[in-house]
């Protein structure tokens, strides 16, 4: 278990470069999820914001739409992401972690500037599937990448970073939205995204780097342990994680085409020894009984984290409030968007020391616990108590299901099967996000007011069920097979 201080110890300057560059992708994510809530009834013309500097641009001062249309707007982000999140674990595994996140990055930048410049639902709904696409990109490649190059025994910590990044983006897009939701500013908020897209690509192509674990799983020992080195510092000895990968010694790195030769001719001799370290495929991760149940326990964890109700608040928080707090609304969205930045950088060490599976347990019991609370106090207009609800269930949320669903999937399956497991992961967190963006604005407009958060908590106590049924710990556990209880070599061909 690494302590604060030997995290530290081991965080090199380029490091935490590519620590901080990788992770825009996941802030990203955040920004566009969140960017239309503060200012929502600007820009669907509910309310008529005061003129701006940018009134006199030849775009409308707002879009007309009804909850429908809002919801449909809002939802197309997610069936962007769920294309990229399908696409990403292919693209990572053949062409690599760097290109996939310059790739995502492309994406993202091009988006933002149909929505920004949008004069109708058809062009925003196109902008917000172009930047869906490369937030769902980055929700594979991202935390994949940071768990490969994350110091040995920091994975967990430093792979909480990609939810901490999430919450930057959203509280970013709430203090934009407090200032920007009136008059054309509102394009402001949409164009910004894109600028922090070009900003990371830039950072991307003239300081990124490959993950040497990808280089050494592709045939290339020698780069990946000079990149290791680059990462780690040239004076740390880095044979320990080298022979993780299955390279015996350094001597095996003096020559890499002679390693690669003698990989060729092993493959000749020994075709099934080498298949081991062929990546799985999407389908055939599902068809094999090892891997199988590792897909049922992330698909389950990142369905859990979006039906247990977080996008509710994050998506429609202003609007959802605003007839309860007024003009407070934002003004709480906003302190709910530093609470879960802070719980979450907060809890990220205790990722390590409690475990993941605990984690969980504790964030899906307490979001139940608060969600009840809420229902209660938007029923009985109860103001203060609604405010500690929302404030309590995002908090719940930032201890678990926040940064665990991310670290699971490079966990309970081994190195082969990660772009692939992580692939339908995050197909199942998008297809779930897409039904609450979709779909909670006409379920909370025909129930009665916050009855819909009886659901919620209904949803928590089926996953808490689950969780605690059938997803391992993997804190402490030095493979995959000690995760799920296997003995070496009882693995399926």
């Amino acid at each position: 278990m690494a302590t604060s201080k030997s995290r530290f110890r081991d965080l090199t300057p380029y490091l935490l470069y590519l620590l901080l560059t990788a992770t825009i992708g996941p802030l990203l994510f955040g920004y566009h999820l969140s960017e239309l809530n503060a200012p929502q009834e600007v820009i669907t013309c509910a309310r008529q914001g005061s003129a701006s500097y940018t009134s006199r641009l030849p775009l409308p001062q707002c879009i007309p739409m009804d909850a429908t249309q809002f919801g449909l707007v809002s939802s197309f982000f997610t069936l962007g992401g769920l294309i990229g999140a399908l696409s990403g674990g292919p693209v990572t595994t053949k062409y690599g972690r760097l290109k996939a996140m310059i790739t995502a990055a492309g994406f993202a930048a091009v988006g933002p500037v149909f929505e920004a410049l949008a004069t109708n639902v058809a062009l925003f709904t196109v902008g917000r599937f172009i930047a869906g696409v490369g937030a769902g990109a980055a929700t594979v490649v991202v935390p994949i990448y940071i768990s490969e190059i994350a110091p040995p025994g920091q994975k967990g910590a430093w792979g909480s970073l990609t939810q901490v990044m999430i919450n930057v983006g959203i509280l970013t897009t709430q203090l934009l939205g407090l200032f920007l939701s009136r008059g054309q500013l509102w394009r402001i908020i949409l164009g910004v995204g894109g600028a922090i897209a070009v900003l990371q690509a830039v950072l991307l192509l003239l300081g990124g780097q490959e993950s040497p674990k990808w280089m050494a799983d592709n045939g290339k020992p020698s780069r990946a342990k000079k990149i290791l080195m680059s990462i780690r510092g040239h004076q740390a000895n880095v044979e320990e994680e080298v022979t993780g990968w299955g390279v015996e010694s350094s001597r095996d790195l003096d020559d890499e085409e002679q390693t690669l030769l003698q990989n060729e001719d092993r493959m000749h001799e020994h075709p099934d020894e080498c298949a081991e370290y062929e990546a799985i495929g999407f389908l055939a991760v599902l068809k094999n009984s090892d891997y199988r149940p590792a897909v049922i326990a992330v698909v389950a964890v990142m369905v859990a984290q979006q039906l247990c109700g977080i996008n509710s608040i994050v998506m429609y928080g202003v609007g959802l409030l605003s007839d309860l707090l007024g003009a407070n609304s934002g003004v709480l969205n906003l302190a709910v968007s530093a609470l879960n930045l802070i719980v979450t950088s907060a809890s990220a060490p205790l990722v390590d020391r409690a475990g993941r599976k605990t984690c969980l347990l504790m964030s899906i019991t307490g979001m139940g616990i608060m969600s009840v609370l809420l229902a209660i106090g938007i029923m009985r207009h109860i103001p203060i108590l609604s405010a500690i609800s929302v404030l309590g269930f995002v908090a719940s949320f930032g201890l678990g299901l926040g940064p665990v669903p991310f670290i699971l999937s490079s966990e309970l399956v081994g190195a082969e099967a990660v772009g692939a497991t992580q692939s339908w992961a995050l197909a199942a967190n998008w297809i779930a996000t897409f039904v609450v963006a979709q779909f909670f604005p006409l379920i909370n407009e025909k129930m009665p007011k916050g009855t819909v958060y009886f659901v919620f908590a209904g949803f928590a106590l089926v996953f808490g069920g689950f969780v605690a049924w059938w997803v391992p710990e993997t804190k402490g556990k030095s493979d995959v097979d000690e995760v799920w209880g296997r003995k070496k070599g009882d693995r399926e061909d």
